[in-house]
């Protein structure tokens, strides 16, 4: 469902990561540093490679090779960063709708109850994203980037600042994303341990 190999020069260091992986879900291990994020921007289409090629779901996003490369907002992405950016002037109904249904063609497809009911967010609707808890904007975040119909999902250290209660709550989403939705998912890490419980498949960045 991934195929990536990325080179990518920033500063002093160079960003290196090749693998393929059929798996459903993805995780992405690596001290911080190593180049995690750098690596789902690439993907994203928000920072350019260097060099290599990026295919998820046998669909090519970028080819250096081929003088190939999607803007952003075509490769069908569903990033959930890991400071979440939720808009704080809006209840978590209108963060959750916010740009969903602006994609043309194909992509996972989902209206909002199907999103509330799948991440339990039914009671938080009206309220406001600074009322909530890390776990809370943390499933918010997963299902605002649900209803922008993806075809894959880049989640960006979704367990870090969320205490071990919560983290678990997050850990069940993912999982019933993956039994229930069936999108590619790359999940990304500084603990191996965290993400075995959904992630088939570990891929480790050296630092």
């Amino acid at each position: 469902m991934f195929d990536l190999a990325l080179t990518r020069r920033l500063g002093e260091r160079t960003v290196e990561l090749a693998f393929a992986s059929d798996d459903r879900v993805t995780g992405l291990v690596g001290v911080s540093g190593a180049g995690k994020t750098s690596v789902l921007n690439m993907i994203a289409g928000i920072l350019r490679p260097d060099s290599g090629h990026v295919a998820v779901a046998g669909r090519t996003l970028f080819d250096a090779a081929r003088a190939i490369d999607l803007p952003p907002e075509q490769r069908r992405c569903g990033y959930v960063f890991q400071d979440n950016r939720l808009f704080p002037h809006m209840s978590v109904r209108g963060n959750l709708t916010y740009g969903s249904g602006a994609r043309a063609g194909g992509g996972y497809r989902a209206d909002l109850p199907e999103i509330t009911a799948l991440l339990g967010l039914e009671p938080l609707l009206d309220r406001g994203p600074r009322t909530l808890s890390g776990g809370e904007a943390k499933r918010v975040a997963i299902g605002r980037a649900l209803l922008s119909q993806p075809d894959f999902l880049l989640l960006d250290e979704p367990l870090t600042s969320i205490d071990p209660a919560r983290r678990e709550s997050i850990l069940d989403a993912i999982d019933r994303i993956r039994s229930e939705v069936g999108l590619p998912m790359l999940l990304v890490s500084h603990r191996a341990d965290e993400v075995e419980r959904v992630a088939s498949r570990i891929v480790r960045m050296a630092g």
